[in-house]
């Protein structure tokens, strides 16, 4: 078998309301406490979009009633019974759900039995099969006759992983690839997927791959194997640095971003100063603040030139207080060179990153319903900060897990509102922005700059998760580890950042808030993980009951390679 890098078990870091038994590696499972009614069992590697997945799974006892397993997303539940509700895709017992309805499906599996699974995660597409024998005539490899297709959408969310339930009786132990013998139960099989990698008792269907870190996807653009300049450090890298202010022409030069930046989001985190932010294509000395309605300010003193390895800032105090602790969370664009673009009814001016996913677009507004401008991206963005530079007047925030009737304040802690007057009831596409004629995106003749960036593999994230309460929390994949992580609450809250840069181990404890000028805090209680971030606070902030929180992750590792930290 080929090297295949770190293999999919089970997550125990998943917060389940039964009691549960992992073993084997966290490839065996055994349950004490009956199916869960609020959340299914997954796995640590969520299902590549680009990707065809097998999966095959043990019973070790049970059966019939007491197992079921299939492919879910991020919020899809369990139904009543236990078993899958909406968004989800799988068998229990001689029955398949599809998306909360069930049906007939083959036999029902028996301690010995083997469960297949197969799913193609460019269309969610899922097969059943049992003991070397697809149900319904399945056939994956010529994609047809599948059990069922997982439904998606804001609520349930668009990632999918695998998920099962477990009766009183059940145990089962899964096979991602590791062992075919399912911890030397049964003969190994010996079969690889068509990379080599993996071993299956049965032979995947032509095209079905083992869900390990080799077969994940990176941009080769980003990939840390195939690049020396575009890696995820060399695209955003958070920086802290101590002011050394003697005077107004006190010149401290800010080195170790590792590139030259295109906009510099900072703030002296030990007193109540305000949020700036300078972007490459506005100019050097050109602030804006994260906190405040404040139109542009011209700030000669402040950050006053772009460097090759940072930034260099003068004797301002909200940029070089001398002693004071600093942070700059910066992002690479297009060196400062911008172009015109004219895919919008209003033309804009664009430096876009299309590796990164990362655009500055600054435009001038026609106040008319339905204008739209153009963002130099290659994918449609899920995250957007919009800013009127040329009055005061609060920000406007659009992210996808919202969707397009709904924005927040970045400069506010009020919940996120709906209405048309901000995004026109119009998701963003591969190619512009939609506006409404609400002022602070879209009043005529004013002039605005918007920051957008949408996810890529390995790079960024972007999603929502639900709250739990307790130090127990949630855990969300985000593809890699974490060096930035951005948080807001749906309803009234703060955008909370915290970063691997004032935290250099688990768990992150000192979090700001980009829409208050506030001193920095602790006690966060976040651990950040190879494969995404695990919720271990009380925090309302992050992970009030029942709450939904939106949020903002850029990475430094890809889980491909699987540093821990």
């Amino acid at each position: 078998m080929a090297s295949s890098g770190n293999i999919s078990t089970l997550n125990p870091l998943i917060k389940l309301p039964n009691a549960l038994t992992y073993s084997n590696g966290n490839l065996k499972i055994s349950s004490s406490g009956g199916f869960g009614t609020t959340q299914m069992i997954r796995s640590t590697h969520f299902i590549p979009k680009d990707k065809k997945i097998y999966v095959e799974m043990y019973v070790n006892g049970g059966g019939g009633s007491d197992v079921g397993v299939g492919f879910g997303t991020r919020f899809s539940l369990a139904n009543a019974g236990g078993v899958g509700g909406d968004g989800t895709v799988l068998v229990y017992s001689n029955l398949k759900y599809v998306n909360g309805s069930s049906s007939s499906f083959q036999t029902s599996a028996s301690s010995g039995d083997i469960i297949q699974l197969a799913i193609d995660g460019s269309n969610n597409k899922v097969w059943l099969g049992l003991n070397n024998t697809w149900g319904g005539s399945g056939d994956p490899a010529n994609g047809s006759n599948e059990a069922g297709t997982i439904n998606t959408s804001a609520s349930l969310g668009y990632d999918v992983s695998l998920i099962c339930t477990l009766g009183t009786l059940g145990t089962e132990t899964f096979n991602f690839g590791q062992d075919s013998t399912f911890g030397g139960v049964i003969s190994a099989g010996g079969n690889a997927d068509g990379n080599g990698f993996g071993d299956f008792k049965y032979a995947p269907p032509t095209g079905f791959l083992a869900l390990c870190s080799a077969n994940l996807s990176i941009s080769s653009d980003i990939d840390p194997a195939q690049t020396d300049d575009d890696y995820p450090s060399k695209q955003f890298n958070p920086i802290t640095w101590t002011g050394n202010r003697s005077s107004n022409s006190t010149v401290n030069n800010i080195t170790g971003v590792g590139f030259q930046p295109d906009l510099v989001w900072l703030k002296f985190t030990e007193q109540a100063y305000d949020w700036r932010l300078v972007d490459s294509s506005r100019g050097v000395t050109k602030a804006i603040r994260s906190n405040q309605s404040t139109e542009e300010q011209t700030e000669a003193n402040g950050l006053y030139q772009f460097d090759s390895d940072g930034f260099s800032v003068k004797g301002d105090n909200n940029y070089n207080y001398n002693g004071g602790a600093f942070i700059g969370y910066c992002w690479r664009a297009n060196g400062g060179v911008t172009s015109s673009n004219t895919d919008g009814s209003i033309t804009s001016t664009v430096q876009a990153n299309t590796k990164a996913g990362f655009s500055i677009i600054t435009y001038t507004g026609n106040g008319s319903s339905g204008a739209t401008i153009g963002h130099g991206l290659s994918s449609a963005p899920e995250l957007i900060f919009v800013k009127r530079r040329s009055f005061d007047q609060n920000w406007a925030v659009y992210h996808e897990s919202m969707g397009n009737t709904y924005n927040a304040v970045l400069n506010s802690d009020s919940a996120w509102s709906t209405g048309s007057a901000w995004w026109n009831n119009t998701t963003p596409s591969n190619s512009v922005i939609t506006l409404g004629t609400e002022g602070r995106v879209n009043y005529n003749t004013a002039t605005y700059v918007a920051y957008a960036w949408h996810s890529v593999e390995g790079y960024s994230k972007f999603g929502s998760y639900v709250g739990n309460g307790n130090t127990d929390g949630q855990f969300v994949y985000t593809g890699g580890r974490p060096r930035l992580l951005m948080v807001r609450r749906t309803t009234s809250g703060y955008f909370n950042v915290i970063d691997s840069a004032r935290d250099t181990f688990n768990p992150v404890n000192k979090y700001l808030s980009w829409n208050v000028s506030d001193t920095e805090g602790s006690g966060t209680n976040v651990d950040f993980l190879s494969n995404g971030f695990k919720l271990r606070t009380t925090s309302s902030g992050f992970n009030q009951s029942g709450t939904t929180f939106v949020y903002a992750c850029w990475l430094d590792v890809p889980f491909k390679y699987n540093n821990t930290f």
